[in-house]
Formats: structure tokens, C-alpha cells, sequence
């Protein structure tokens, strides 16, 4: 279980993702901050892919092999993306059904 766990914080750092703290250095995290820089990062991804792709079927540089691990790196990234969002939404609805 561990393995799986540390597989998906490797792929979160190979996207460049990490947690900023805050100037007063409380060790406290913005997770807002982290979830747009990671959806900006996202975005890159799926840009830089676009790109790959046009340059492939332009024949203006990018060979098939490159355009593919680009277009892989953005769906990947994507999806991750995606099942955070569902965890978060997941979380939320559990936290608004509990009594007060």
C-alpha cells in the first residue's frame, strides 16, 4: 500500500509539485496556492503536448516518440488532477453530511 502511495507523491514531484509555505514559515501549507500552481502546470503539459503534436504532423521537428510521452505526460497529469478533485469533492460532501 505504501508503494502506491509513494508512486503518486514521485509523480506529483516530477510535475513539479510541491507545497509552498508561508512567509511567516509556520510549516502551514496554502493549499489553494498549490492546487492553481498545479492546475497551471497541468495546463503547461497539455500546451506543450498540443504543440508536439502539431510539430509531428506539420513535419516541422517533433518526431512520433516525443510527441507521444508528451501527449502520455498530459493525460497522466490530467488524470491525477481529476482524482484529487474527486477526493476533494469526496471529502467536502462527507464533512457537509456530519452533524453539529
Amino acid at each position: 500500500m505504501s508503494a502506491g502511495i509513494s508512486g503518486v507523491n514521485n509523480l506529483g514531484q516530477n510535475l513539479g509539485v510541491s507545497g509552498t509555505t508561508s512567509p511567516a514559515s509556520e510549516g502551514k501549507t496554502d493549499f489553494g496556492q498549490t492546487l492553481q500552481e498545479t492546475m497551471k502546470k497541468v495546463e503547461d503539459l497539455q500546451t506543450e503536448a498540443e504543440k508536439q503534436v502539431e510539430g509531428m504532423v506539420s513535419g516541422k521537428g517533433a518526431d512520433v516518440h516525443s510527441a507521444m510521452i508528451a501527449v502520455e505526460k498530459a493525460d497522466l497529469s490530467f488524470q491525477l488532477m481529476m482524482q484529487v478533485r474527486n477526493k476533494i469533492v469526496d471529502a467536502y460532501q462527507q464533512i457537509s453530511q456530519m452533524p453539529f
